[in-house]
């Protein structure tokens, strides 16, 4: 699991380490299956909404220090298309295809859907210059 923070504590716990740092934005890999994290998701564990338990992630991120960051929608562009190019490269999904796995939409129609969305993205950030 990943998280996008703004700032981070002076150290962080052993199951959490940041994989990059920018000026203004830190990239946290957290080992989900670490049993120290499984302890704290229990710890803070509360009903969220009535009959549905989780951790608010707001709460997580208290515990952790770190501020939460929101990634800019061209960043989120960017990376739904590396997973996608990856899912398509996937073993498991060419296994799939190969025993007729026929979805209506295909990878190739989500890949277009975000170009689609690069492109309106640039072209707002040239109208706005």
């Amino acid at each position: 699991m990943k998280l996008y923070a703004k700032t981070i504590a002076q150290t962080l716990p052993d199951w959490a380490t940041v994989v990059t740092k920018s000026a203004d934005l830190f990239e946290i890999e957290i080992n989900d299956e670490h049993p120290n994290f499984q302890s704290l998701l229990e710890e803070l564990e509360t009903e969220i909404e009535p009959g549905t338990f989780g951790v608010k992630a707001e709460d997580l991120c208290s515990r952790l220090g770190i501020e939460m960051s929101s990634p800019h929608l061209h960043q989120l562009v960017e990376q739904a298309q590396t997973l996608i190019a990856e899912i398509a490269t996937h073993p498991d999904y060419k296994q799939l295809l190969e025993v007729g796995y026929q979805p209506d939409l295909n990878i190739a129609d989500a890949q277009t859907a975000l170009t689609y969305l690069q492109w309106e993205l640039e072209r707002n950030r040239e109208l706005s210059n």
